[in-house]
C-alpha cells in the first residue's frame, strides 16, 4: 500500500519482498478480515475490498454463493487476495518488485548520510548476491523493524507494567476471553511477546481437500493434554458453544470463505490450539536463519496438532471422525504444499516514535463516548485490544496467561507513531511507537495498510519538497490522503459521497461532534453555535430552525480558520476530553 500510494503521487517505487510472493498476511490465510467498524478505514484499504467483492461478482455473479459469502470483500481467499494486490501493483509502472530480496539487520547493511538513511544491502536469497539499493525516503513495513533496528531507532520490546502508562490488561494477566482479569494477574512488565501462529486454509469440500499428512518431526507429547480437554469439555472460560465447536473447531476458530473454504485461526477458548506461546520470543531480533527455522518449526507444530485431532486413538472415535472431514484447500500455495507461506507474526518491535499510542487512545476518556482525538490523525480504526498467549499452559491457572480482548470504541491514529524520534528520512508504518497493549489494536491488516498509505503519501511529499517526510505539512498529506478516501475520523452518519464530507472530516477532526455522528439534517443549536465559534476565526451568525448542514454550508464558504492551539504540531499532547491535540 506503501508502494502503491507513493506511485500514484508520482514517485518512482523500489519494492523490496523477501518472498517470492507479495501480499504478506491477506495472502498467507488471514482472509477474514479483523475490523470492527468497517467504515472506520477507508482509502486503499477499502479499494482492495472492493476489488475482493469486483472479482467474486465478475467471476461468479452478483447473486452468487460466493459474492454473498466474500461479505462486501472483506471475506477472501488467499489466492484471490495476492492476485489483486499483484494488479494493484503492475497498474503501476513506476513500481519495481524486486523478490527473493533479504535485508538483514545489521548496520554494515545500511549506509547513512547526516544521518539519514540513503542506501541499503539486500541478499539474492536464490543467488547469494549482495547489492546495493538507493533512495530518497525509506519506509520500513516489515513486520519486525528490521530497517529501523538497522539504522538506529531506538525501539520496544515486550509489554510494559500497569503502573506505566495506567492500561487495563497491561503487564501480566489471566483473563477469559472478554473476561476481567482473575487475581493471578500482577500487572508486571516483561519482555515477552505474544504468540504467532498459521493462519490456515481449510476446506471440507472433497474435490478440493489437501490430505493432512503427519510430519516428520512430531512430536505427540505436545498434545496429549487436548485428550482430557476433549472428555471433560474443558475450556480457558465460558463459551455457551460446546456443541458447535466440536470437532476440528475445539482446535481453531473458524470463519467462512468463498468457495467452501476457511479462515483458521487459533481458537482462543481452548488451551491448546494453533499457536505456539513462548518459544517466539527471539523473533523480533533474531537473524533469518533463526527465524526460518521457527517457521518450520511452527508448521510442524500445527500440521502434527491437526493431524493428531484426526489420528490419535487416545481421543474419541467420533471426535476424530469430524475432525477428519476437514484438510487444507488444494488450490491454495501449490508451491508449498497447500500451506501458508508467512508465519502470522502479531507482534515485534515497536520503534520510539513522535507519539506513543497506548491502550488510553482507543478507549472512551471519563464523562466522554470517544477516545482523544488527533489533529494530525492519518487514519482512523477500530479493532479490540486483543493480544494472544504469551505463555504456554500453566497447571492450575484457569487461562493462559497474556490473552485478552477488551472492548474500545473507534479511534484517530496520529501521524507521530509512524515517524522515529533519532532517524529522519525513515518511515515506520507497521513497527510503530505503540505501547504492548496500544499495538495489540493497531496491529490489524486495515490500519497497517492504512498507515503504509499515509506513509507512501508522506515519503512522496518529501520528495517533492527536498524535506524528510516526518516534516512534511500534515494538512497537506491529509488532503491527499482524503482525496484518496481515507477515512481521518470515523463519523457514522456522514458518507463519503456527501458533498460535505471532507469539511465534516476537518470538522471531526477539531472536536465538533461530541460522539460519531454529525447529524446534519438536525435543527442547529445555540449551544452548538457558541461551541463551535470557540475553534473558528469566522464568524456565521446562528439562524432560527435552520439545520447543521445548512449552517456548515455556510461556515465552508466563510472560509474558516482553525484557531491555533498552544500545543500544535508534531508531537500533540492528551488534553481534556477528546480533544487531545487542541
Amino acid at each position: 500500500m506503501a508502494a502503491v500510494a507513493a506511485a500514484r503521487r508520482g514517485c518512482s517505487v523500489l519494492l523490496l519482498e523477501r518472498t517470492q510472493h507479495v501480499g504478506g498476511l491477506p495472502a498467507n490465510g488471514l482472509g477474514a478480515t479483523d475490523i470492527q467498524t468497517r467504515g472506520a478505514t477507508g482509502g486503499l484499504f477499502f479499494e482492495f475490498a472492493q476489488r475482493i467483492l469486483a472479482h467474486y461478482v465478475a467471476t461468479y455473479g452478483a447473486e452468487s454463493r460466493q459474492a454473498r459469502d466474500c461479505s462486501a470483500g472483506y471475506h477472501f481467499e488467499p489466492s484471490v487476495a495476492e492476485s489483486v494486490l499483484e494488479l494493484m501493483l503492475s497498474e503501476h509502472p513506476a513500481i519495481a518488485v524486486v523478490r527473493n530480496a533479504q535485508f538483514d539487520a545489521l548496520p554494515e547493511n545500511v549506509r547513512v548520510v547526516d544521518g539519514r538513511p540513503s542506501a541499503l544491502r539486500v541478499t539474492d536469497r536464490q543467488t547469494g548476491a549482495a547489492t546495493w539499493q538507493a533512495g530518497r525516503v525509506f519506509i520500513d513495513a516489515s513486520y519486525e523493524g528490521d530497517l529501523a533496528a538497522a539504522c538506529g531507532v531506538a525501539f520496544r520490546l515486550g509489554r510494559e507494567a500497569a503502573d506505566a502508562h495506567h492500561e487495563p490488561r497491561a503487564g501480566v494477566v489471566y483473563a477469559g476471553w472478554r473476561e476481567v482479569p482473575t487475581s493471578d494477574s500482577t500487572g508486571r512488565g516483561d519482555a515477552a511477546i505474544q504468540a504467532y501462529n498459521y493462519r490456515l486454509c481449510l476446506t471440507r469440500e472433497s474435490s478440493n481437500r489437501a490430505p493432512i499428512a503427519r510430519p516428520e518431526d512430531y512430536r505427540r507429547e505436545e498434545y496429549l493434554s487436548l485428550v482430557d480437554d476433549v472428555s471433560a469439555q474443558r475450556w480457558t472460560g465460558r463459551t455457551g458453544r460446546e456443541l458447535e465447536l466440536d470437532g476440528i473447531g475445539r482446535v481453531v476458530n473458524l470463519v467462512a470463505l468463498p468457495n467452501g473454504k476457511y479462515d483458521a485461526n487459533n481458537q482462543h477458548l481452548g488451551f491448546l490450539s494453533t499457536d505456539l506461546p513462548e518459544e517466539n520470543v527471539a523473533w523480533p531480533t533474531a537473524g533469518w536463519s533463526w527465524r526460518d527455522a521457527f517457521a518450520r518449526r511452527l508448521r510442524d507444530y500445527t500440521v502434527g496438532l491437526l493431524w493428531f485431532c484426526q489420528n490419535d486413538e487416545a481421543l474419541p472415535p467420533e471426535f476424530r471422525q469430524r475432525c477428519s472431514e476437514w484438510g487444507f484447500a488444494r488450490d491454495e500455495y501449490q508451491d508449498n504444499g497447500h500451506f501458508p507461506r508467512q508465519v502470522y507474526v502479531r507482534e515485534a518491535r515497536r520503534i520510539v516514535g513522535r507519539h506513543l499510542f497506548t491502550a488510553l487512545d482507543t478507549l472512551p476518556r471519563v464523562g466522554c463516548v470517544r477516545p482523544p482525538l488527533y489533529a494530525d490523525s492519518v487514519t482512523a480504526s477500530h479493532y479490540p485490544l486483543d493480544s494472544h498467549a504469551i505463555r504456554k499452559r500453566e497447571p492450575g491457572k484457569p487461562h493462559l496467561e497474556g490473552f485478552f480482548n477488551l472492548m474500545n470504541v473507534p479511534y484517530t491514529v496520529p501521524f507521530g507513531v509512524m515517524v522515529p524520534q533519532d532517524v529522519p528520512g525513515l518511515l515506520v508504518p507497521v513497527a510503530v511507537s505503540s505501547t504492548h497493549v496500544g499495538f495489540s489494536s493497531l496491529r490489524m491488516e486495515p490500519c497497517w495498510m492504512a498507515l503504509g498509505e499515509a506513509a507512501g503519501t508522506a515519503a512522496a511529499i518529501a520528495c517533492e519538497m527536498g524535506i524528510n517526510p516526518g516534516d512534511v505539512p500534515v494538512a497537506e498529506l491529509q488532503q491527499e490522503l482524503r482525496k484518496r478516501g481515507a477515512v481521518l475520523v470515523y463519523v457514522a452518519d456522514v458518507s463519503a459521497a456527501d458533498p460535505l464530507a471532507d469539511f465534516v472530516q476537518r470538522w471531526a477532526l477539531r472536536g465538533g461532534f461530541p460522539d460519531w455522528h454529525a447529524d446534519l439534517d438536525g435543527v442547529m443549536d445555540e449551544a452548538t453555535a457558541q461551541r463551535w465559534q470557540q475553534f473558528c476565526s469566522s464568524e456565521v451568525a446562528f439562524r432560527i430552525n435552520e439545520t447543521r448542514r445548512e449552517y456548515l454550508i455556510r461556515f465552508e464558504k466563510a472560509t474558516p480558520r482553525f484557531r491555533v492551539q498552544e500545543n500544535d504540531g508534531p508531537a500533540p499532547r492528551r488534553n481534556g476530553c477528546g480533544l487531545a491535540d487542541l
